[in-house]
């Protein structure tokens, strides 16, 4: 039983919910424009604005890239209006998971954000990371990054008491994952390709309605941690190892104070303790519905705030009756 953070107390649960809201609402005027760069610089500039409210001392430690990199919402960040004295939080955020997919008006694009007490979050290098997921429910050690696809699949299919071909896995479309798909393939089993959003993708494992049994492939750690402090939330499994394609990543790695370099990271080395994880969609997609916008001014979104201590899991329809 994960312990209740009196610190995140001060951080009401539904003020999450309104940083996500405001960087969705204001991604969703770029949807289908074909400007992935400004959808982005949208979502980051409303969501800057919104944690700036917050009394709190706000760090990022999973955000849009090193200083030099974003001029907002980059990594050693401070946000918040506490002036240093309020509660001391730790923050991962992406406040456009799914840029492409916001640009081509494609599904599955939200706004996310994960709080916890300081030291609580993995400071992950902007780097990609291989990932396996799965929900809540099997016991622990069921899947691995030291297995093989093959095996990882017949092990989830034994502890879930079906047969291999049975097993639906989320796969991010990209050609270095055809090795996987062609695994998968060989088993039978059936394939959801999505374009982008692994975050929704590793969340998708949690909820039976979407059909997926297990998340398999490399994305970005970001994500990564983000999607871990979903699942700390709700229950599941998940491992993560970072890929490193050249020296210049490895030496970025090192400078974030990471010695192994081939370690494989649990759901609690990725987030561990009370944690708070909260996302609104900004497109349609499986998990959430998206920011629309309708006649006379009024503006919907649909969110989900997640938090370990309580596992709760509520899901907030807000209507603006206001232009936004």
């Amino acid at each position: 039983m994960v312990s209740a953070s009196h610190v995140l107390d001060r951080v009401l649960v539904l003020e999450m919910v309104r940083v996500t809201e405001a960087a969705a609402i204001a991604a969703s005027s770029w949807i289908g424009r074909g400007d992935n760069d400004a959808a982005d610089a949208a979502a980051v500039e409303a969501m800057r604005a919104a944690l700036n409210e917050l009394p709190m001392a706000g760090t990022v430690v999973i955000g849009e890239g090193e200083r030099d990199e974003a001029p907002m919402l980059y990594i050693g960040e401070k946000v918040g209006c506490s002036n240093g004295d309020g509660p001391a939080i730790d923050i991962a955020l992406d406040p456009l998971e799914g840029t492409t997919i916001t640009a081509n008006a494609g599904p599955n694009a939200l706004a996310v954000l994960a709080i916890a007490e300081k030291g609580c979050l993995l400071n992950a290098p902007d780097v990609y990371m291989e990932k396996i997921a799965i929900g809540p429910g099997y016991p622990e050690g069921t899947v691995s990054l030291d297995k093989s696809v093959a095996d990882n699949v017949r092990s989830l299919a034994a502890a879930k008491n079906v047969k291999p071909h049975e097993i639906i896995a989320c796969v991010l479309d990209r050609p270095r994952h055809d090795p996987i798909v062609a695994e998968l393939r060989a088993l039978g089993c059936g394939i959801k390709l999505i374009p982008d959003g692994d975050v929704a993708g590793v969340i998708a494992t949690t909820d039976q309605d979407t059909g997926v049994d297990i998340y398999l492939g490399t994305g970005g750690a970001p994500e990564g941690v983000l999607a871990a402090a979903a699942l700390r939330c709700v229950g599941g499994q998940m491992q993560g190892r970072l890929v490193f394609r050249n020296d210049d990543e490895r030496a970025r790695a090192e400078r974030w104070g990471i010695e192994d370099l081939d370690r494989i990271y649990s759901m609690e080395d990725m987030a561990k303790g009370d944690c708070i994880f909260a996302a609104t969609g900004v497109t349609d997609g499986s998990l959430l519905k998206g920011v629309k916008r309708q006649r006379g001014g009024t503006t919907t979104t649909e969110s989900i705030v997640m938090r370990a201590s309580s596992g709760t899991v509520r899901r907030v329809s807000t209507a603006y009756h206001k232009p936004v």
